[in-house]
């Protein structure tokens, strides 16, 4: 089924926002079966959008239009829609009832234009919006179905995952059913993995095989489409156990979701392990990626943090003065951090980071190198060497998920 996505917003053809709706949108088609095949931009200018809405007609069976149902004047998709498929706007009262509500309760005077955002269309099917005001529409036409979305992508996401998506599925003419299934990989790019897929994803038919790049790592969709879950259960194992065996070693986990963190404090719970950390580069970073995920507290035993290695050696009682040193990146003195961490906050393992971010830190080594320790209870010890690319909170957050990754390895090597 033929898709296309509108995005509507002066500010996007500015260039103040970004358009990350449509990245979201279509991926979520994808994996429900419909084929995206076009996405467009249009500025707040009724002429345009209905011209827009005209061509869209004649090329797509599925048209979603995102942003544009606020409550001020130039949020105009609701009512070119409206005209465009000669339908009138009415109040739902259960929304109007809901706005008047929340604006009530925050203490604020409830004007008349907000009673615009629980306008929807005439015949149309209201998608309710669960983080927001706005509330969306669903309206199927003779040959085009539409569905109007809010801009905000909080509330985007919201209303399509708990209101938009169930509508989606019930649109879709076949009987069969689509089952997905997502595999997250680090430390090796898009176009790598690709290359090293390639002779799937050419030959790819059912299921099929969908790279996307992410922030520092990549993901793999793989859909199928089949009649029974038993039937795409066989299909996506199978499809994985050959992806597994040309890009296993960077694979760490599966979800939409999930995260390098998240994989690591499960196992660590899993393992029954303790972790502690000196961060020499990171300001704390790496302490505070770990703390978001639930459960961390049972196995982060906290750390200690300090603009560079030979500025915490200086506080180190348990070094002595000939291993003191002013190497920003000495891996004697960074493994001998590590031990020191490890003992005094008594865990089973401990990571000490430090790393070059500023052409003024030192003479010796250029900016984006980096050097991670890692050691454990036994005193078994490595230290790994990288050069990262960025600015500084791009080196800061690479060297995170190499430490991460390179404790998470060690688990999973035991």
């Amino acid at each position: 089924m033929k898709a296309e996505i509108i995005a509507v917003g002066t500010e996007l053809l500015l260039g103040q926002v970004v358009n990350t709706n449509a990245t979201y949108l279509s991926e979520e088609l994808a994996g429900l079966g419909y084929e995206v095949y076009y996405q467009t931009v249009v500025g707040d200018n009724p002429g345009r959008l209905k011209t827009l809405l005209e061509l869209a007609d004649t090329r797509s069976e599925l048209v979603i239009l995102c942003g544009g149902l606020g409550p001020t004047d130039d949020d105009i998709t609701r009512d070119i829609l409206a005209e465009h498929l000669n339908e009138a706007l009415v109040m739902d009262q259960k929304a109007l009832d809901y706005v008047v509500s929340y604006i009530s309760k925050s203490g604020r005077p409830m004007t008349p234009n907000n009673k615009r955002q629980a306008l929807t269309i005439s015949n149309g099917q209201v998608l309710e919006n669960p983080v927001g005001l706005a509330i969306g529409t669903f309206y199927q036409a003779e040959n085009t179905a539409y569905m109007v979305l809010p801009g905000p992508p909080r509330e985007l996401k919201g209303m399509f995952e708990e209101s938009a998506k169930p509508v989606l599925k019930e649109l879709l003419p076949q009987k069969m059913k689509l089952t997905s299934r997502v595999l997250r990989f680090y430390g090796i790019g898009e176009s790598r993995l690709v290359t090293e897929l390639a002779e799937l994803i050419t030959t790819q038919t059912n299921p099929t095989l969908a790279p996307y790049a992410k922030t520092n790592e990549v993901t793999l969709r793989l859909t199928a489409k089949t009649e029974t879950d038993e039937e795409a259960l066989l299909l996506l194992n199978k499809m994985e156990e050959k992806i597994q065996e040309k890009v296993g070693t960077y694979f760490y986990g599966y979800g939409e979701t999930n995260s390098l963190q998240n994989e690591l404090v499960n196992v660590l719970k899993k393992e029954g392990k303790t972790l502690s950390s000196v961060e020499c580069l990171t300001s704390g970073l790496f302490q505070s990626t770990i703390s978001t995920i639930p459960g961390s507290d049972l196995v982060s035993k906290g750390g200690v943090i300090f603009p560079s290695l030979n500025q915490l050696v200086v506080s180190l009682p348990n070094v002595s003065s000939q291993n003191k040193s002013n190497d920003y990146l000495d891996e004697q003195l960074l493994t001998l951090v590590a031990e020191n961490c490890c003992q005094m906050f008594e865990t089973d393992y401990a990571i000490a980071i430090a790393g070059i971010t500023d052409n003024c830190q030192s003479e010796s080594y250029d900016v984006g190198e980096v050097a991670i320790a890692l050691t454990d209870r036994t005193g078994k010890q490595e230290v790994m060497r990288y050069n990262f690319g960025g600015n500084k909170a791009s080196i800061q957050y690479q060297a995170v998920l190499k430490g991460m990754d390179l404790i998470r390895r060690r688990l999973l090597s035991k």
